[in-house]
């Protein structure tokens, strides 16, 4: 069974992960900015799931890495919504906890958390 087909809830990443759905405590942070911690969290903990045990090597430059892409605001009026997915080269020695190792598992957790994503990336 893929991956894709087990990972459809932050429960079921935990599940995978064999670790407890808790979600970190967040009362002492301003009020504005609990909603994109958590959503954060969750969205790591996900991508870990997702990922089967891969884990980027930013060392090594000739290893895609892929990440969903999002466009805010449409003249459709959609507003924040998956738009594609996308890999980048670069020298930074800094990595990112969002990325996948298959342009099928960007756009996999792109188009099914979406709703996550907003909450990590959108002021309310």
């Amino acid at each position: 069974m893929k991956i894709t087909e087990k990972v459809k809830s932050f429960e079921d990443a935990c599940q995978i992960l064999g670790i407890e759905p808790n979600i970190p405590q967040v009362e002492m942070l301003p009020e504005n900015h609990k909603k994109a911690i958590i959503a954060h969290y969750k969205l790591i903990i996900i991508a870990e799931a997702l990922n089967e045990g891969w884990v980027p090597d930013w060392q090594n430059s000739n290893q895609t890495k892929y990440f969903p892409w999002f466009k805010m605001g449409s003249s459709s009026g959609s507003g924040f919504s998956f738009y594609g997915y996308d890999d980048w080269n670069s020298g930074s020695a800094v990595g990112s906890r969002l990325c996948f190792k298959s342009r099928e598992l960007a756009r996999y957790i792109g188009e099914t958390f979406v709703d996550l994503y907003r909450e990590y990336f959108v002021l309310d």
